[in-house]
């Protein structure tokens, strides 16, 4: 993406307040006119006290009043433009974070498998607040530095064409200069960017495991290999303040010489009759202007340049289309039953080997269908299919009767309740965490749920109850009380469809045993899809489903599938369910 469409994207961004930006950019030219005022006055008063015949009928006094006015609305309306840009680019910055964080929220699993959260705060972020530098510095100067150069090279032009050349030549150079040091540092700047979003990751994938690195003494490794990318970095990043260290010199310099080359033309053609003495003063004055002007353009471009690496990562992502979103008629159905129809459901990861091929079958409402197999079977996938965390690529899930993609998401996950494998909790109070399953839940519905789920003695525990934090990822919690939590969740959330995926992989036997019987009355009235490798939790479903390679090899109730003497029986006889030289039809 070049600049000058990155940039352009970067004004697309103001969105409702664009039309404060267009009055802004108005304001900034009125500016742009009146700071000539200044020069312009100076040389004519310098004239008339010369007794420069040409200096016009106005008396010094009135000039000088002239430029006090055109001085006082200077100031006046440059405090107001800076005051309501920083105004705009703070509301807007806030604005713009959170529809960045309400798109990523949307992506799908695969999309944040693939990328490092580190990342995506590092993104978000450094994006927005590069978003803030730019608006903040194009409407309170940069834009009236730019427009400050579109009236003084017409008006120059139009004083005297032959001292304004030399404006014009200086004006051409910096461009030259700029678009040479642009060129040359695009692309290192690029893999500086790079290195910070390495360094990002980084830092942010050892705090994340933080136990693993102490553990296993890995904290000078960690810091050491922090430090080289940190090196790596700055090794690109100096040649790149090298080269617009040298614009900033040649910026310095270009003041003296251009003014001692206006005194030396000015005083030919002074002598020449081809200018006055106001004329002469008032082009110095120009060129220090000009000079000004030129250090707030290259300062905007060199902006644009370094905060552009990041730009371009933010709009990478802001430019992910969700492959799950809701249809134009996707409607809410309310409360659904709970009747689930898979019809030769196929998905695969990435065009890769199937994941789930031809999966077909029928859960009743109330019946609890359990889904078992070797990892990497496609369980999870079958039931995150379900509740659209992808679209299958053939075939169609339907819930009452209806294809699951013409319900909105929010309509068809607000129907269905998922306790994962992995504990996934907030860093909130153990309330506010249970409530993600019902918002609006009391304190009373809250302990219900958490004696439902077995939780609420080791809640009770706890110095605040309720109110205690969970920690980061539910760190203050053990593996089976985080577990027992986002059951509790689940239940509190009471919905038709319940999917439990390897929900009490985590809980002790005694506990396991008791949650069990629990679980056996939350089932009754709601359709459940239990995910397990231990088949004691599944001995009373009501079908069992085997899975392997991404098909479903055998199907029925336990006590059906141990007569096979197939797959299931094997899994059985490995588990000690069953005796392992009795006749594969006996149970355990």
């Amino acid at each position: 993406m070049s600049l000058f469409r990155l940039y352009a994207r970067v004004l697309e961004l103001l969105g409702k307040e664009a039309r404060l930006g267009w009055i802004l950019a108005g304001a900034n030219l009125l500016l742009a006119g009146a700071q000539f005022a200044e020069p312009v006055l100076f040389g004519r008063i310098v004239d008339v006290l010369s007794g420069n015949p040409s200096a016009g009928s106005y008396s010094a006094w009135q000039l000088l009043i002239a430029w006090a006015a055109f001085g006082l609305f200077t100031i006046g309306s440059s405090a107001a433009v800076a005051l309501h840009a920083d105004r705009l680019a703070h509301r807007q910055r806030q604005v713009v974070l959170t529809d960045y964080f309400e798109h990523v929220m949307q992506l799908p699993l695969t999309f944040h498998t693939g990328i490092h959260s580190g990342r995506l705060m590092k993104v978000m972020l450094n994006g927005t607040d590069s978003l803030w530098r730019l608006w903040l510095g194009f409407f309170r100067e940069h834009f009236a530095a730019i427009m400050s150069l579109v009236v003084l090279l017409p008006l120059s032009f139009y004083i005297n064409w032959r001292l304004a050349g030399l404006l014009f030549v200086l004006c051409v150079v910096f461009t030259l200069l700029t678009t040479l040091v642009v060129r040359k540092t695009h692309g290192m700047q690029n893999e500086v960017e790079a290195h910070y979003t390495d360094l990002s990751a980084r830092a942010s994938d050892a705090l994340g495991n933080v136990a693993l690195v102490q553990s296993f003494v890995r904290i000078d490794a960690e810091v050491q290999g922090l430090r080289f990318v940190a090196d790596q970095l700055l090794a690109l990043q100096m040649p790149v303040l090298s080269w617009w260290a040298v614009v900033s010199v040649i910026t310095k310099a270009s003041t003296t010489i251009v003014v001692l080359a206006i005194f030396t033309v000015g005083i030919a053609l002074h002598q020449q009759g081809l200018t006055s003495i106001g004329e002469i003063v008032m082009f110095v004055s120009f060129a220090t202007m000009l000079i000004g002007k030129l250090e707030q353009v290259v300062s905007f471009i060199n902006n644009v340049f370094m905060e552009a690496p990041r730009l371009q990562e933010f709009f990478k992502v802001l430019d992910e289309v969700p492959a799950v979103r809701d249809r134009p008629d996707a409607i809410d159905a309310g409360r659904l039953s709970g009747l689930v129809e898979f019809h030769d459901v196929s998905f695969s990861y990435g065009g890769n080997r199937p994941a789930v091929e031809g999966l077909s079958f029928t859960a009743l409402p109330g019946q609890t269908i359990a889904l078992v197999g070797p990892t990497g079977a496609g369980k999870s996938t079958a039931v995150a299919l379900l509740h659209r965390a992808f679209d299958p690529q053939a075939g169609f899930i339907k819930i009452d009767g209806m294809d699951v993609r013409g319900l909105t998401l929010t309509a068809l996950r607000r129907n269905i309740g998922v306790v994962f494998q992995e504990a996934l909790l907030f860093d909130r109070s153990i309330a506010d965490n249970l409530r993600v399953g019902k918002p609006d839940a009391t304190e009373e519905e809250l302990r219900i749920a958490a004696t439902r789920a077995q939780a609420l003695e080791f809640i009770e525990r706890g110095d605040q109850g309720f109110q205690t934090s969970a920690g980061e990822r539910g760190r203050m919690l053990s593996g089976g009380e985080r577990q027992r939590l986002s059951i509790a969740r689940a239940l509190l959330k009471d919905p038709p469809v319940l999917i439990l995926d390897e929900a009490t992989s985590a809980l002790d036997a005694i506990t396991e045993a008791k949650l069990n019987t629990a679980l056996d009355e939350v089932m009754k009235g709601r359709t459940t899809f239990v995910i397990a490798h231990r088949l004691s939790t599944i001995r009373n479903a009501t079908r069992i489903l085997v899975f392997d390679g991404g098909r479903v090899i055998e199907s029925g109730t336990f006590d059906e599938l141990v007569a096979k003497g197939g797959r299931f029986a094997e899994l059985a006889r490995a588990q000690f369910m069953i005796q392992e030289n009795a006749p594969a039809s006996v149970p355990a």
